[in-house]
């Protein structure tokens, strides 16, 4: 069956301070406990550097141990503090997975170096017996306060773990976990089958180069052994990498969510990518990254991409698609950034400012009117009404300006925008002229000499949407002959990958020319946004299979999870594979509690959710379904 129970049923053996709890208790109790105490920060590093000395085998632990007590002053009232603060302090793999603590406590033992009067009360509360945790125990005088520890108890001495291990005489396979050396010493020992260092929250060198497994979070063992688990697969073992510094709340999403994030500040050129993409379940780029369907054959574990900008035409959607990767990316969270830095630009370039700036830098002082206009009443002209031409439009117009635009896709316009008909009215109208096309290949130097020619005499020219859509020698020479009294580009057919690379082009020197480095939508606000929404899209792909927003899979809007297991299957669009998938639902009886389906030219998109009581054979039948591109679950 799907939820797993152990059988045959191994013991688990489960430390207790950094493992269960996110932190050292005795180190906390002492924090609690000298508040307001001079000496008090000095003291507890005296304690937290002893623990972890004896943690990652350094010394005595038995010696190390009575240090510490020394160095303590509590009382009963501090451990009652502390074990309200514990509470707050579980591990968050631990508290996810109470049902399986729960469910199998009887082959769930703490063993612990730390003390009972505060692990019972935690432990307990996330289905752990009472008699099943072994810890030392406080000795207090009659006032509360502690003055020693249980000297009879093992584990106040050297070795002690192993001394109670081998006392509960555990028939069968024994797993032990935890982040300390004394618990590989259970496995050293011979008393236990498996060690997994437990890195959660503290990963020790001399503990991890010992392990069997090195278990990133509960999940992870759980994951490991094939048991039930609250997650259907360990986020540690997913790969992100991001490539050319996206903005740091992206790789905070996914590391908050617990996956193993890589991240480079430049972008990889074909052979770096086909290699580094080797194992990586979610990558995310910009617009200097481009992912071919090379790359793409390298992508061994690839699941999603994310675009963390508007244009996806660095991504060969097909053939992502076909393969059954989800691409998104963030089509208006910079809309705004490259809005402002078009405006910003033709109200310099209008004014000559670029020029008038360059001389005064030069010692000439040139106060003259020439050449230099107002943008209202002046005619805009927009190639694209998209997210960004139709902001640009409502920006424009109450700047006072006359906005036209042509669009090879009928679009209502906004305001008092009008549409025109073709490109060279539009061409031979504008008094400044602004690209907002997307960077498909029939889009290749869309504006060139020809158009160039179209144009009024002394027409302002922005290009701020993809370097390939304008011939660079075309407009250098337009600049030259004065046909284009300005110009504004921040995109170009050939980019440097790196700030370290020189920048090269026939626009460079030319008078009124403000060229910048693809910086349209670089503003904090707009690199921030993105950093947030695609991650957002991408999660919600990964961890619930909702599609929407995807711009080369098709949309599902999924509803969260619910006491079910949800069956992720994607497929070639071909006939006759939800028959096939039906069937075999109704030939193990499987009972359907949500069922979505979606299609694009490429692909089908099924979406079951399903009770929790199945086979694996049921499984397997399902990724054998002629045409399986790929198939997952979520729980």
């Amino acid at each position: 069956m799907s939820t797993l129970t152990l059988n045959p049923a191994p013991y688990i053996i489960i430390d207790f301070d950094s493992t269960f709890t996110k932190v050292e208790g005795l180190d906390e109790l002492a924090a609690i406990a000298l508040k307001g105490h001079p000496e008090r920060d000095q003291i507890v590093q005296k304690i937290s550097d002893l623990t972890n000395k004896g943690m990652n085998g350094e010394m005595s632990f038995a010696d190390g141990l009575r240090q510490r007590i020394a160095l303590l002053k509590a009382s009963r009232s501090h451990i009652e503090e502390l074990v309200s603060f514990l509470r707050t302090k579980v591990s968050d793999s631990f508290k996810r997975n109470t049902q399986f603590l729960t469910e199998n406590a009887e082959q769930i033992f703490i063993v612990s170096s730390g003390f009972k009067e505060f692990i019972v009360p935690v432990a307990t509360e996330l289905g752990i017996l009472a008699d099943h945790v072994y810890a030392n125990e406080f000795v207090f005088d009659e006032e509360g306060n502690i003055v020693g520890i249980d000297d009879e108890n093992v584990l106040s001495m050297d070795g002690g773990k192993i001394k109670i291990l081998s006392a509960l005489n555990l028939s069968g396979d024994v797993y032990a976990i935890g982040d300390g050396y004394t618990d590989y010493e259970l496995k050293a020992s011979g008393l236990a089958n498996r060690f997994y260092a437990f890195t959660e929250n503290v990963e020790r060198p001399k503990v991890t180069a010992v392990a069997d497994h090195i278990a990133t979070s509960f999940d992870d063992f759980l994951y490991d052994n094939k048991f039930s688990r609250s997650q259907s697969y360990p986020k540690s073992r997913i790969k992100v990498l991001l490539l050319e510094n996206v903005h740091p709340v992206a790789r905070k999403a996914f590391e908050e969510e617990g996956f193993n994030v890589e991240f480079v500040k430049g972008a990889l050129d074909e052979d770096e990518l086909c290699e580094r993409i080797k194992d990586v379940s979610i990558i995310g780029i910009r617009s200097k990254t481009t992912i071919t369907k090379r790359v793409l054959e390298n992508a061994n574990r690839l699941m999603a991409i994310g675009a963390f900008c508007i244009g996806t035409n660095q991504i060969d959607l097909d053939e992502a698609a076909k393969k059954g990767i989800a691409v998104f990316n963030a089509p208006y969270s910079n809309t705004r950034s490259v809005v402002e830095l078009a405006v910003g630009e033709m109200i310099l370039l209008i004014r000559n400012i670029v020029g008038k700036s360059n001389s005064m830098h030069k010692g000439i002082w040139d106060k003259s009117a020439n050449g230099s206009f107002e943008i209202r009443g002046k005619k805009l002209g927009m190639v694209g009404y998209g997210s960004i031409g139709t902001q640009l439009s409502v920006v424009a117009e109450a700047l006072g300006m006359d906005v036209y635009f042509y669009d090879a896709v009928e679009k209502l316009s906004i305001g008092n925008a009008k549409k025109v008909n073709t490109l060279e009215e539009l061409l031979a109208m504008s008094d400044v002229l602004s690209l907002h096309v997307d960077g498909r290949k029939e889009n290749t130097n869309m504006i060139g000499k020809r158009e160039f020619d179209l144009m009024k005499d002394g027409v302002i020219f922005l290009n701020l949407s993809r370097g390939h859509v304008v011939d660079i020698k075309a407009l250098a020479d337009a600049v030259k002959s004065g046909k284009v009294a300005g110009a504004g580009v921040d995109v170009f057919p050939k980019e440097p990958k790196t700030n370290d690379e020189m920048f090269e082009s026939e626009l460079l020197g030319l008078p009124n020319v403000i060229l910048t480095p693809h910086i349209g939508g670089s503003t904090e606000e707009a690199q921030e946004n993105i950093g947030h929404f695609v991650p957002s899209k991408l999660l919600e792909f990964m961890n619930n299979g909702s599609s929407y927003g995807s711009v080369n899979f098709p949309e599902v809007q999924l509803p969260k999870l619910k006491d079910s297991h949800r069956l992720l299957h994607i497929h070639a669009n071909v006939p006759g594979v939800l028959a096939k998938l039906n069937q075999i639902f109704a030939k193990n009886n499987i009972n359907i509690t949500g069922q979505y389906l979606k299609t694009n030219e490429h692909i089908g998109y099924v979406i079951v959710d399903i009770a929790k009581d199945y086979t694996e054979e049921f499984i397997q039948e399902v990724k054998e379904v002629e045409g399986t591109i790929r198939f997952r679950m979520l729980y």
